[in-house]
């Protein structure tokens, strides 16, 4: 006799079998999924041109490096054989996690951890959970959008039937991170069974026409934040700055990685960790477009921050120090001044800080860029319960909005 699983294995494949013949019947969309790079369209570069982190070269680091509880799939939308768009999913098993994140001891951080662990943790993610923005698809400006959404939603069917027949339940699936202005789309689309939420801001720095120099910068800033600044640059005299090559970043992996661990182990929420070899990786991929600064205190590497050049935008990525040396020569300021410099002196015209220290972000002048988000679980039940669950999850962050500018400017 056949097993009670098996048949549900063959239901399923019947289900989606009979949804895909409905789907292409109505319309000539349809989707390949792809996990290995190589096996991408020829062309899949010309729908990222206006996103690094949707590149054929960024995608490499993710195939070589991704955490080790994450599984990425790429998948191409064509409208009958031309390709119409492009798209990132991730599906993150969080019971691989030895930690959430170590800073927050109290009863509603262990009741987050046992809710997620319990009933949340394994979640596929249409877009990219190691990033903040719409990293999520590119599609052609010759394509339907709302038909080319549809199809990104069939496409995050078959993903959970894939991963069922390798034995992993999805218990979530989100679309993330999405701004106001791409609200509408969603609306077209039958999103109706999904939980729209919002999540912590993405801290987003402009850079005006006017500046030209870190120097053009602090003189728009009130006395008050010019102080800081003098001050948070008094402080880290003795420290030297250095823009790391691969060589360098491999020789200094061991290291690079620790410093790394420390800044996420004490995170308030983590999902994942990034893997040992994902600097070096991203360097050898991106290579001018991936940069690596090593901070150096006696001839010893004390932290590091990394940005990604996006076109005309500045991407701040992952970063790492050591506690002690952070308080004492206020080193986290100095980067989130250096960054800002060397953004302002390349012409970029904004730079993207994402969701974490966001009071210390704005108070060099970031702004918050409220952030949504599509949920659905995969019990109906729970589904119903979906505010509450998330909102059980969302670590909460209380912090004042500040504006170091001049009232004038």
């Amino acid at each position: 006799m056949l097993k009670l699983s098996t048949i549900i294995l063959v239901l399923y494949e019947l289900i989606l079998f009979l949804y895909s013949l409905h789907i292409h019947l109505k319309n000539n969309f349809h989707h390949n999924i792809f996990t290995k790079v190589i096996d991408l369209p020829k062309n899949w570069d010309d729908f990222a041109v206006r996103n690094v982190f949707l590149s054929v070269n960024y995608l490499k680091v993710l195939e070589e490096s991704a955490p080790i509880n994450m599984q990425c799939f790429f998948i191409a939308i064509y409208e009958d054989e031309k390709l119409m768009g492009i798209a990132i999913a991730q599906f993150l098993d969080g019971n691989q996690m030895e930690t959430f994140g170590n800073r927050d001891r109290c009863v509603k951080t262990f009741v987050r951890n046992f809710t997620f662990k319990n009933f949340s943790s394994q979640i596929l993610f249409i877009g990219n959970n190691m990033l903040t923005g719409q990293n999520a698809f590119s599609f052609s400006s010759e394509a339907n959008p709302v038909e080319a959404l549809k199809e990104l939603k069939n496409a995050s069917q078959q993903l959970k039937i894939i991963l069922y027949e390798k034995g992993e339940k999805v218990h979530l699936t989100s679309f993330k991170d999405f701004t106001e202005n791409d609200l509408p789309l969603f609306e077209q689309v039958d999103f109706s069974n999904f939980y729209r939420f919002q999540i912590q801001p993405n801290m987003v720095f402009y850079i005006k026409d006017s500046w030209h120099s870190i120097d053009d910068y602090v003189k728009d800033l009130t006395k008050k934040y010019r102080d800081q600044y003098k001050r948070s640059r008094k402080k880290a005299i003795d420290i030297e700055k250095r823009k790391l090559d691969l060589q360098e970043i491999l020789r200094f992996e061991e290291k690079i990685y620790d410093l790394y661990f420390h800044v996420a182990k004490n995170a308030p929420f983590n999902t994942f960790l990034l893997h040992e070899n994902h600097f070096s990786s991203l360097k050898r991929n991106l290579n001018h477009d991936f940069l690596f600064y090593g901070y150096f205190l006696n001839g010893e590497l004390i932290g590091f921050n990394t940005l990604v050049k996006n076109g005309d935008t500045m991407d701040t990525y992952f970063l790492g120090y050591d506690e002690k040396m952070q308080r004492e020569k206020m080193l986290y300021l100095n980067m989130l001044h250096d960054m800002i410099g060397y953004s302002i002196k390349k012409r970029f015209k904004k730079i993207i800080f994402g969701r974490t220290a966001l009071e210390i972000k704005s108070s060099v002048g970031a702004q918050p860029e409220p952030m949504f988000g599509y949920i659905k679980h995969s019990n109906a039940l729970l589904q119903s319960q979906m505010p509450r669950i998330f909102n059980s999850l969302q670590p909460a962050v209380t912090w004042q909005m500040r504006n170091p500018f001049k009232e004038d400017l």
